[in-house]
């Protein structure tokens, strides 16, 4: 693979607050690069720097080698923008939509008939091409606003939490649709804060929180690096009555909570710990219904880096 992006020391404040503090990472030509972390991240604001929207304060940018800022015309024509906001005229059918956006990138004629041709294929909206906007669901609009970023085939997709607020059919859709992408060579650079869109798209993963870059790497290698914790999921007795607070007692017992009357504990993974979790709660008068482990995901991965969940 070839680097397109290059992204060196890219810093942001709004006021006195540091949105991003430095952060490094490249793009590399035809991978899916997700970014995944809370609200509040950073994510969005570094995709605003990416498509320059926002200026930044500090730091390089590098597109193929050179300073995005030395041919931006060019730059933005590699880039199609799906941004969080969906950004669609609401009077205009979905085809005057597509071909608007196309016409933007110089695309004319017969081409743009058949760039706006394939991009209502990609969304599944041939059969709406020709209604209004406004007459359309939140999952149609989102599935849109894609079509409309990539009509002009893109060197890279950039798409900053693409699938908020839509149905489970349209996330499917959306999902489904940037794994063609990449199977046809399309590099993306994606923004969540669902880890299991993250899971199923990604080529390489960065995980973001309060500016900064906490870890970057593959689904597997990440969750790898956790490969002696676990969390365990305990099914108990009044679970409205359980202290959590008793179990960081226990050697080994990185976090605690109570989701959904089961409590989720993170511990180091091991007979000798279960035996620990267990000997806690029988001691304090707890009655155990049910005990599972669960593997590691990336959720578990976020909870060890920060001491919190991604949705917390």
């Amino acid at each position: 693979m070839s680097q397109l992006l290059c992204v060196k020391d890219l810093k942001k404040k709004f006021a006195e607050r540091n949105v991003i503090q430095g952060i490094n990472f490249s793009l590399e030509k035809g991978e899916t690069l997700c970014f995944l972390g809370p609200n509040g991240a950073g994510k969005s604001t570094t995709i605003n720097i990416l498509t320059g929207a926002l200026k930044h304060d500090a730091g390089s940018i590098h597109y193929r080698g050179e300073f995005f800022e030395k041919n931006i015309r060019s730059y933005k024509q590699a880039l199609g923008v799906v941004p969080q906001n969906i950004a669609l005229y609401e009077d205009l059918t979905a085809a005057q939509n597509i071909r608007f956006f196309a016409s933007l990138y110089g695309i004319k004629g017969k081409s743009l008939a058949r760039c706006t041709d394939k991009a209502l294929f990609f969304a599944g909206l041939q059969e709406r091409s020709g209604d209004k906007v406004r007459n359309f669901s939140g999952g149609m609009k989102r599935r849109l606003n894609i079509a409309c970023a990539i009509a002009h085939q893109p060197e890279i997709l950039i798409m900053d939490e693409p699938t908020v607020g839509v149905d489970p059919q349209s996330r499917n859709h959306i999902l489904e649709g940037v794994k063609k992408m990449r199977s046809e060579g399309m590099t993306v650079l994606y923004t969540t804060h669902y880890m299991e869109e993250v899971e199923e798209i990604a080529t390489r993963i960065i995980i973001m929180d309060q500016g900064q870059i906490i870890a970057e790497g593959t689904a597997e290698s990440l969750k790898n690096q956790l490969n002696q914790d676990r969390e365990y999921i305990i099914e108990v007795d009044k679970p409205e009555k359980v202290n959590t607070d008793i179990f960081y007692r226990v050697e080994g017992v990185r976090h605690v909570e109570m989701s959904q009357e089961k409590l989720l504990i993170t511990s180091l993974l091991g007979v000798e710990n279960l035996d620990r979790l267990i000997a806690c709660l029988m001691n304090n008068g707890i009655r155990i219904h049910h005990i599972a482990v669960q593997s590691n995901n990336l959720e578990t991965v976020f909870l060890n880096l920060t001491g919190r969940r991604l949705r917390d």
